[in-house]
């Protein structure tokens, strides 16, 4: 398997354990106050890119569909809802979001449509062919090995099958590209800080990003892993990009 730069890149840089085991630490920490500071920090902005990200999904009708790092739940909720499929798996490392995520299904009245499970988005415990669509929302650099996750999530796409990943990307505009920099460097991490009470994630926020292929280098990985039709959309002056890529028939 390839490694990427990004792979090397941990929440804890003075810790023994592996990546996987860190993000899952790390998200067990801030699961409590993780939905509050992801809409605030994004200024709601990221609800909106979830709907994009899912827009791509209308025309395939999808009725069974992996949500992978789904954290909270966010986009396996907006999925049962906009897309209205027989069933959603939403997959995470972290107990601890999980828990927050299982009573923001039961609240929703979704239990019947949405199962979390808790599980390594590099060794998926599904059958080969088993979605109709997968996604992923600012998930895949948290992968240990980019590749392992990105060939894990084809296997159990069924052909035909549509994969719909958003993550950051670094804006191009020369202005907003300064204005992004300070506000990853320092507004991020400290606001992360005092809410949250935990620097480092926030901080690796930041630096998980900075080192992330992204654009075409990151369409490149998609076809390498067997996608076809990739391509990638920008969203808000560049800040994340939608991605997507196909399983073929």
């Amino acid at each position: 398997m390839a490694k990427f730069a990004h792979d090397n890149i941990t929440p804890y840089q003075d810790s023994n354990l592996t990546k996987s085991q860190q993000v899952a630490s790390m998200f067990d920490n801030i699961a409590a106050k993780y939905d509050f500071l992801n809409h605030f920090l994004s200024i709601g902005i990221d609800v909106t890119w979830r709907k994009h990200a899912l827009n791509e999904l209308k025309s395939l009708h999808p009725q069974k569909m992996l949500d992978v790092a789904t954290g909270t739940g966010d986009v396996a909720i907006m999925a049962a809802r906009r897309l209205q499929p027989k069933s959603v798996v939403g997959l995470d490392l972290s107990a601890g979001m999980l828990a927050v995520g299982k009573e923001k299904v039961a609240k929703a009245k979704l239990s019947n449509i949405i199962e979390m499970v808790q599980g390594n988005s590099e060794e998926l415990p599904f059958e080969d062919n088993t979605f109709d669509a997968v996604t992923v929302s600012f998930g895949v650099r948290n992968f240990q090995n980019l590749e392992k996750g990105l060939k894990e999530m084809y296997r159990v796409l069924k052909p035909g099958g549509k994969c719909v990943i958003i993550e950051f990307s670094r804006p191009k505009q020369s202005l907003f590209k300064g204005l992004y920099k300070l506000y990853m460097n320092v507004v991020t991490p400290n606001i992360g800080k005092m809410v949250s009470k935990n620097y480092e994630a926030y901080e690796y926020l930041n630096e998980s990003a900075k080192h992330f292929p992204e654009r075409e280098d990151f369409t490149h990985i998609l076809s390498s892993c067997g996608y076809s039709n990739t391509k990638f959309v920008p969203q808000t002056m560049g800040i994340c990009c939608i991605y997507i890529g196909e399983k073929k028939q």
